[in-house]
C-alpha cells in the first residue's frame, strides 16, 4: 500500500506543480503587461527592473490564491487519467477501497494545506511589503486613496485621529497629521509634520519639520498657541503593522497581524467587520485544498471513453474558478449585510464540501 502512497502522490503533486506553473506564468505576463505603463514615464524612475521585480514580488501572492484551484485541476486530471487507463480500477482490485482512497487523498490534500497556510501567512505578505516598497522607491511614494490612511486611537479621555498621506520608498511616512479631541469630542490640538519614523525602541513616533497647534479652554475663551519644531517624539501604540494594514489591502496581511490590527479597531471603536471577514478566510481557505482533493475522487470511479478525459479537466477548472468567485461574492456580501465573519468565511467551503460529499457518496459508494 505504502507503494500506491507513493506512485498517487507522486502524479498528483508533479501534476498540481505543472499547473500552478502555467497559471503563475500567465499571471506574471498580465501583471508585466500592466506595469509597462509605469515604466520610463518622465519624472519616474520605474525601470523595467523595478516592474521585473515587482511583477515576480507579487507571484506568492497568487500562488496563495490560485493553489486551491490548482489542487482540484491536477488531482482531477490524475484521477480522471488513472480512470481512463483502467489504472484505477487494477488498484481497487488491489485492495484500495473508496475509504482507503479518500484517506490517501486527505492525507496529501493536509499537505497542500500546510504548504497554502505556510505561502499565505508567511511568504506572500513578506513579499507584497517589498514589492511596495519597490514601487515606491520607482513611484516616489505609495498610498491609500487621495487621502491616505486613517488609523484612531485613544489616549484616557482623549482620542486620537490619525492620517498618513503616503510611504515612501525608505519606509519613511510623508505628509502625517495628529487630530487630538478631548473628552467632549472637542478639538484640542492638531500635529502635522512633513516626516515621521517609526522609533528603533518602538517608543512611539520620530517627527521631522512638525507644526503644532494647541488649544486652550479657559472660562469660555479659546487660546490659540502655534509651536514649530524641527523635531518631536510623539509616543503612541500605532505600530508599523498597523499603518501597513491601512495601506495595504487585509488579503494581504498574517493572521496574527490581521488579530492584532482587528484588536486594535475593536479597542477604538472602529468598524473591524471587513478585517474579521479576512482573518477568518485566511483561517478556512488553505482548507480548501482538503475540500478539492475530495471533490476530485469520484472523476476516478468514472468510465471513459477515448478522448473524454478533456472535458472533466475542464468541469474541473470552471468548479475551481467558480468557488474562487463564490469566495469573494461571500466577502463582499458579508461586509454589505453584516454577516457572522466566521460563517461569511466557512460558507463556500461548507457548501463544496456538501457538494463533494454527495458526489462521492452518490458516484462511489451507491455506484
Amino acid at each position: 500500500m505504502k507503494t500506491i502512497r507513493r506512485f498517487i502522490y507522486r502524479e498528483v503533486i508533479v501534476s498540481v506543480a505543472f499547473v500552478t506553473l502555467a497559471f503563475l506564468a500567465l499571471f506574471f505576463f498580465f501583471d508585466l503587461v500592466d506595469e509597462l505603463r509605469w515604466v520610463g514615464r518622465p519624472g519616474l524612475g520605474y525601470q523595467l527592473t523595478h516592474a521585473l521585480l515587482f511583477v515576480a514580488l507579487g507571484l506568492p501572492q497568487h500562488l496563495y490564491e490560485l493553489l486551491p484551484i490548482t489542487v482540484l485541476i491536477g488531482t482531477i486530471f490524475v484521477m480522471a487519467r488513472l480512470a481512463q487507463s483502467s489504472e484505477f480500477t487494477i488498484l481497487r482490485t488491489s485492495g484500495m477501497g473508496p475509504g482507503r482512497a479518500l484517506g490517501t487523498l486527505l492525507l496529501l490534500g493536509a499537505v497542500f494545506v500546510a504548504f497554502t497556510f505556510t505561502v499565505g501567512d508567511y511568504l506572500a505578505p513578506i513579499s507584497e511589503r517589498t514589492a511596495a516598497l519597490v514601487k515606491a522607491r520607482g513611484l516616489g511614494q505609495i498610498s491609500t486613496g487621495a487621502t491616505g490612511a486613517w488609523l484612531k486611537e485613544r489616549e484616557g479621555e482623549h482620542s486620537l485621529a490619525v492620517n498618513v498621506g503616503a510611504i515612501d520608498g525608505n519606509g519613511n511616512m510623508r505628509g502625517v497629521r495628529v487630530f487630538e479631541f478631548d473628552g467632549r469630542g472637542r478639538i484640542a490640538s492638531t500635529t502635522s509634520a512633513e516626516q515621521a519614523q517609526f522609533a528603533a525602541d518602538g517608543a512611539g513616533w520620530q517627527l521631522q519639520q512638525v507644526q503644532r497647534t494647541v488649544f486652550e479652554q479657559h472660562a469660555g475663551d479659546i487660546n490659540v498657541k502655534k509651536l514649530q519644531e524641527p523635531s518631536l517624539l510623539w509616543p503612541t501604540r500605532i505600530s508599523p503593522d498597523m499603518v501597513a494594514a491601512s495601506l495595504l489591502k487585509p488579503d494581504k496581511m498574517a493572521t496574527l497581524d490581521l488579530f492584532h490590527y482587528i484588536r486594535h479597531l475593536e479597542a477604538n471603536g472602529q468598524a473591524a467587520q471587513r478585517y474579521e471577514i479576512e482573518f477568518w478566510r485566511k483561517v478556512f481557505y488553505p482548507l480548501s485544498c482538503l475540500v478539492m482533493v475530495v471533490l476530485s475522487l469520484p472523476f476516478a470511479y468514472l468510465h471513459f471513453r477515448s478522448g473524454g478525459i478533456a472535458g472533466y479537466v475542464f468541469g474541473g477548472v470552471m468548479a475551481g474558478i467558480s468557488f474562487f468567485l463564490l469566495n469573494n461574492v461571500f466577502g463582499f456580501a458579508g461586509n454589505l449585510q453584516n454577516w457572522s465573519p466566521w460563517l461569511t468565511a466557512a460558507a463556500p467551503g461548507l457548501i463544496y464540501s456538501v457538494l463533494s460529499l454527495a458526489a462521492f457518496a452518490w458516484l462511489v459508494l451507491r455506484r
